[in-house]
C-alpha cells in the first residue's frame, strides 16, 4: 500500500501526537489495568460495551479484517484510534508479534491519558 492512499475504513487522519499516546495508554493499561489484543477479542470488547478505546493498525492485509471495528464503535459510542503500525501494538501490549487492533478495557494508570486522547479524537472526528 502506497503512503498516501489509505484504506477505505480510516475516516480522519490521526495527527503523530495523536498516535503516540494511544501507544502510551496500551503501555500503561497491559501493565496495570486491561487489554484484549487482536481483532477477534477487541471485537467481543466492543460487542459487550467493555471497551474504552480501541486501537486499530493502519497498515494491515487484507483491510478487510479490521474495517468492521470503527463501524462498530459507532454504533456503541467508543472511541477508536487509527495508528500507523500493527509492529508497534504488540510491542506496546507486551505481546512479541504485531497485532492488528488492541481493546484498552481498564486503563489503570493510563487512565490520565486516555482521557485527553479520547477528546481529541472527538475533536477530530467533528472537524472530519
Amino acid at each position: 500500500m502506497t503512503p498516501d492512499k489509505k484504506p477505505y475504513y480510516i475516516k480522519y487522519e490521526t495527527p503523530k501526537e495523536v498516535s503516540e499516546a494511544a501507544y502510551e495508554v496500551l503501555r500503561q493499561a497491559s501493565r496495570t489495568g486491561k487489554v484484549r489484543k487482536g481483532t477477534n477479542e477487541s471485537t467481543k470488547a466492543i460487542e459487550r460495551g467493555m471497551a474504552k478505546l480501541v486501537v486499530i493498525a493502519e497498515d494491515v492485509t487484507p483491510p478487510e479484517v479490521v474495517a468492521h471495528l470503527p463501524i462498530l464503535c459507532d454504533e456503541r459510542k467508543i472511541p477508536y484510534v487509527f495508528v500507523p503500525s500493527k509492529d508497534q501494538i504488540g510491542p506496546a501490549i507486551g505481546i512479541d508479534v504485531s497485532t492488528a487492533a488492541a481493546a484498552v478495557l481498564d486503563a489503570g494508570e493510563g487512565s490520565q491519558i486516555l482521557e485527553q486522547v479520547t477528546q481529541e479524537l472527538s475533536r477530530l472526528k467533528k472537524s472530519a
